[in-house]
């Protein structure tokens, strides 16, 4: 399906991959709103595709526990291969992605970065391991750039290896950042966007030092009305639907401006009542709402008041300014997916209607 009224982060994107790679560019906002189907959306259909080439490291399906996870998932290993050295690797790499096949081709729908084998074990063979991963990186990304093409370095779903850093590796979060400002600030070699919902990790990334001056935000966030609206009309038109003004008025009372929510409401409304639709939607989200609470509050009695408290706020509000809720308990609701945080702005909303409709129903 064509991507729906995302022109403005499009074009916001596009430009900054016209001017030199000076950032790294952080892309936010809530669950399922759209933003690797936005990243899917310019690699594959709005590059020019004789200037850049697009590496996407997708983490989102992966236990990233130690830093060997987090190696694997950067690449893809070339078992073909009897090169030894990366850098005669490397040059071959550059030489095939520049002059066009079918390996070209492919990392146009998201490729991570190819490595040979002897190279690859080479490295799970030593203590230290980043040092090599990134100085390959680093050489391959440098031969693209004396070819004339710029990389465009994506990671989706970055936040997925903190739990390296809860399970000890703190250096390692520090160490991919000051590679990436090396990259980009330093030696402009690359573009590089880091995709999360995660918004605790983006409250972690705005106030850390290293990335002072370093690093810009793109939320990405659910439609507002008036687009979620034309979003309705759009997908009943090809669904072949004809919806009246009350019934495009009710789903969005329901399900707000979340894309995904809005699509599955009118394929399924093809076959089942609106009505009932929408209200085994909120049914489901109101008992996992409930025994949520119940489970907070035979755990801690004191702590689930808190938290009532807090969600209370939202009986009148969809969104309020972060500090109205006490960090522990905000991060304790973030953590959960109940909220979500925009740290630049200093705000706190619900991750979807569907959410805060049950918040308001349940309390």
């Amino acid at each position: 399906m064509k991507l729906f009224n995302r022109e403005k982060e499009i074009n916001e994107i596009l430009h900054i991959i016209e001017r030199e790679p000076d950032d790294i560019y952080f892309i936010f906002g809530p669950i399922n709103s759209g933003k690797s189907t936005l990243i899917r959306e310019i690699i594959t259909n709005r590059l020019d595709k004789n200037k850049y080439i697009p590496f996407f490291i997708d983490f989102r399906a992966r236990n990233i526990v130690n830093v060997d996870n987090f190696i694997e998932c950067l690449f893809e290993v070339d078992e073909k291969s009897k090169v030894d050295d990366f850098r005669e690797y490397a040059k071959s790499l550059a030489d095939l992605l520049v002059k066009g096949s079918e390996e070209l081709t492919n990392y146009y729908l998201g490729m991570p970065i190819k490595i040979p084998k002897s190279f690859f074990d080479k490295i799970f063979n030593k203590k230290d391991k980043s040092g090599d991963v990134y100085q390959y990186i680093e050489y391959l990304f440098a031969k693209l750039n004396e070819k004339g093409k710029k990389p465009i370095l994506i990671f989706d779903e970055l936040q997925m290896i903190k739990e390296i850093t809860l399970n000890g590796d703190r250096l390692l979060l520090w160490s991919l950042f000051q590679f990436l400002v090396t990259l980009t600030k330093v030696q402009h070699l690359c573009y590089v966007f880091c995709i999360s919902s995660d918004s605790l990790f983006i409250e972690y990334v705005y106030n850390a030092g290293e990335l002072e001056g370093r690093a810009k935000y793109i939320l990405v966030d659910d439609f507002d009305k008036d687009t979620a609206l034309k979003f309705i009309d759009f997908l009943s038109e090809i669904n072949n639907i004809k919806l009246t003004n009350e019934e495009r008025e009710l789903i969005y009372s329901y399900v707000g401006g979340k894309p995904k929510d809005i699509k599955y409401v009118i394929e399924e409304s093809k076959f089942k009542d609106l009505r009932e639709i929408l209200n085994e939607m909120l049914k489901i989200e109101v008992s996992k709402l409930k025994y949520f609470l119940e489970d907070v509050k035979e755990d801690n009695e004191e702590f689930y008041k808190e938290v009532v408290k807090a969600l209370s706020l939202f009986k009148e509000n969809y969104i309020i300014e972060d500090i109205k809720i006490p960090k522990k308990i905000r991060e304790f609701l973030i953590k959960k997916n109940i909220l979500f945080l925009n740290p630049i702005d200093g705000n706190l909303k619900p991750q979807s209607f569907l959410v805060w409709n049950a918040i308001k129903r349940v309390l």
